[in-house]
């Protein structure tokens, strides 16, 4: 079952399934090989990452975001970076240890480094940078929180796609490091409204 859900998950976050996209249970049956239970046990997997909807009489299908769906998530990102954010000013003050910064830099190093043509490649570590941002404030349960949100948000930039500079992305993020040493969660705000609103231009 895990290798079922893995492949289809990974089918869905590069887009080769599309928004909408219909999944029925014998078709991925007949397909794979799997038994029904198999492939209706990798559906709700993935139902439960919120990467598919199941809805009475009209099956399971790939996610789709309206406005709204963009907004929540945003905002629910926020609650918890910002107060993640608020733990390490809590704790560090306005200028955090070198080790503690360092999972998030080296994550910004990493985005940098990618091309701009491979957009899942991107969105994925564009993601990892804000998780790290989050696994700094050692807190398990916001970091558990924010681990179920990953896939939503990776599929929400993969059926985006805003009109991001690798280059560009990776110094704002780098700055948005600095940023949240001296302001904490309103940086946070700022930064994930800006955001939203670049989202929200790219479904236009």
């Amino acid at each position: 079952m895990a290798r079922l859900a893995d492949d289809l998950r990974r089918q869905v976050l590069t887009g080769e399934l599309p928004a909408g996209h219909p999944l029925r249970e014998e078709e991925l049956a007949a397909v794979t090989g799997a038994s029904r239970h198999t492939v209706r046990a990798a559906l709700a997997r993935l139902a439960d990452e919120r990467l598919l909807v199941a809805e009475p009489y009209r099956g399971v299908r790939v996610t789709t975001f309206a406005d709204a769906d963009v907004v929540a998530l945003q905002q629910l990102r926020g609650a918890l970076e910002g107060e993640a954010v608020r733990l390490l000013c809590e704790a560090y003050g306005t200028s955090w240890p070198a080790a503690v910064l360092a999972p998030a830099r080296n994550a910004v190093a990493a985005l940098a480094a990618l091309p701009g043509d491979d957009w899942p490649a991107v969105a994925a570590a564009h993601a990892a940078v804000h998780s790290a941002l989050v696994a700094a404030a050692a807190s398990p349960r916001i970091a558990e929180a924010y681990a179920r949100l990953h896939s939503e948000v990776l599929l929400l930039l993969v059926h985006v796609r805003p009109a991001y500079d690798v280059a560009l992305l990776a110094a704002e993020h780098l700055a948005h490091l600095d940023d949240v040493q001296r302001h904490g969660p309103v940086a946070v705000r700022a930064h994930l409204d800006r955001s939203t609103a670049l989202l929200l231009a790219a479904r236009r």
